[in-house]
């Protein structure tokens, strides 16, 4: 099956060299004009290496005024949109703080909320429909110790893609989620280094296996179809890429 985005403008933010590399990569691959939005000038002077034709933007995300600033010009030409910045932090319930707490919130669910705003408000000045994209996780529908903002996290920001979706869908603007289950990128390696505590995941899932760190042909793939027109009657799912581990 063939995708291409020629003439459509899309946004990719992340944090990390594999989460902004790859979906910005794939897209511009497909044709899309693609900018890449992150904090961290190194990872975008990486990407623009491989790809030259990406638009580099470098902004904090979790500074609502900054973002509104950087954006204010391409938010009103966006087609389509890849949330994909998230943060991790590993405590037990009993131990998380009220700053872990709000740095949590604001990466993965005020980030999400408030870039979605910048590219609908645009759409629906210009009269245009368009497709979104929330890279969530499946501990979004599962419990992990010392997970609990992360699951907390993705689990809102999985009702966002649904109120999104409802409130959007009249203006012809898809919102959708992928939920993959553990990707071996830096950030993943950094939860699940312990042997012991990878085998406790990996022996509940039926493939006995985490997603690896080049997931062009997964999640890409799956992310590509989501934003596409050939899933143009898909709008406020959850699609879970776990290898089976929620089948269990």
């Amino acid at each position: 099956m063939e995708i291409y985005f020629a003439g459509k403008r899309v946004l990719v933010t992340g944090e990390g060299k594999r989460q902004l590399r790859a979906p910005a990569l794939a897209l511009a691959c497909c044709r899309a004009e693609v900018m890449a939005v992150t904090s961290t000038q190194a990872d975008l002077e990486s990407i623009l290496l491989e790809c030259p034709s990406i638009r580099p933007v470098c902004v904090d995300l979790g500074d609502w005024g900054a973002t509104e600033e950087a954006l204010r010009e391409a938010g009103g030409n966006l087609n389509l949109l890849v949330n994909n910045v998230a943060c991790v932090m590993l405590e037990p319930f009993l131990e998380v703080t009220p700053d872990q707490f709000d740095i949590s919130f604001n990466i993965n669910v005020k980030v999400a909320l408030h870039v979605s705003q910048i590219m609908a408000r645009g759409l629906k000045a210009r009269g245009k429909g368009g497709s979104k994209v929330n890279i969530s996780s499946h501990v979004s529908q599962c419990a992990l110790r010392e997970h609990i903002l992360y699951c907390a996290t993705k689990g809102a920001l999985d009702m966002l893609t649904k109120v999104m979706a409802l409130e959007l869908g009249p203006y012809q603007i898809r919102v959708n989620s992928v939920n993959p289950t553990v990707v071996l990128t830096e950030m993943g390696r950094l939860g699940w280094r312990n042997p012991d505590k990878a085998n406790t995941m990996t022996s509940r899932i039926p493939l006995g296996v985490f997603l690896p760190a080049e997931v062009d042909g997964v999640v890409n793939s799956i992310l590509l179809f989501l934003l596409s027109d050939k899933s143009s009657m898909t709008n406020g799912v959850t699609l879970t890429v776990d290898r089976g581990f929620l089948a269990c």
